[in-house]
């Protein structure tokens, strides 16, 4: 924190976490402690390569002002990660009811008489965030509790339910479904050997067939049209 009484700049240092082609953006957050309108202003080094917004601007008594300094995507990093740059901020107490359309130059003018309080911010690159580990879902058979950090601090330990198949329990109408079920797969079966017995007895025609073919092919057309009665009942069960 700055020794400015006007404003007390956070934080000190202007951390980027520096990528190449990208363009990478820092907060700065002014709490005005005082009971009189600031206006402040913002310098750079060098103004190319930052974007300040606002740059100018009045923070109101007992309240705080944000200010996004945007880098501008970088072609090549520097061999030793340093940055020389830095920013200047320029606060004065201002009158009351003073808007930041109301802010000028003159007003930071040290020569003009005006109590120009001024900090100093440096420029530093930081490594940039790296993406979250995945995270396997589920646990295995054993394993105990795991603990994670709460918002305060503190450790916070979690229980895991784990949910089987064979502990769930029988929801309503269960039993009547597996009735029916039970109910359709004995009327298959029973279908199924009723067409195993029509099969052999066909067989028995057809040999029979070599004797004596005298009514056979009346016999032959209504055991086919019973069989393919027997069938279609079969797959409409199942």
């Amino acid at each position: 924190m700055s020794n400015s009484e006007l404003l007390t700049v956070e934080p000190l240092d202007l951390q980027f976490p520096f990528e190449l082609r990208k363009q990478i953006s820092c907060s700065l957050y002014w709490p005005n402690k005082t009971d009189n309108h600031v206006a402040f202003k913002v310098k750079t080094t060098n103004p190319k390569k930052y974007c300040v917004r606002p740059n100018t601007g009045v923070v109101l008594p007992r309240s705080t002002c944000e200010v996004l300094v945007t880098m501008q995507a970088q072609k090549e990093a520097p061999s030793d990660m340093q940055c020389k740059d830095k920013f200047l901020l320029q606060g004065v107490t201002a009158s009351p009811g003073i808007t930041a359309k109301d802010v000028t130059p003159e007003m930071f003018s040290k020569e003009a008489g005006y109590l120009v309080e001024e900090t100093k911010l440096r420029v530093t690159y930081v490594a940039p965030p790296q993406p979250p580990s995945p995270v396997h879902e589920g646990s295995e058979e054993g394993s105990s509790p795991r603990a994670s950090v709460s918002d305060n601090g503190q450790a916070a330990e979690f229980s895991f339910q784990r949910f089987s198949a064979d502990k769930v329990e029988p929801q309503e109408g269960t039993s009547e479904a597996r009735a029916l079920i039970t109910k359709l797969t004995e009327e298959k079966q029973s279908a199924i050997q009723l067409n195993n017995k029509l099969q052999r007895e066909l067989e028995q025609l057809r040999r029979d067939s070599k004797r004596s073919q005298s009514g056979i092919p009346l016999m032959y057309v209504l055991l086919f049209g019973l069989i393919g009665l027997i069938l279609g009942y079969i797959m409409k069960s199942t």
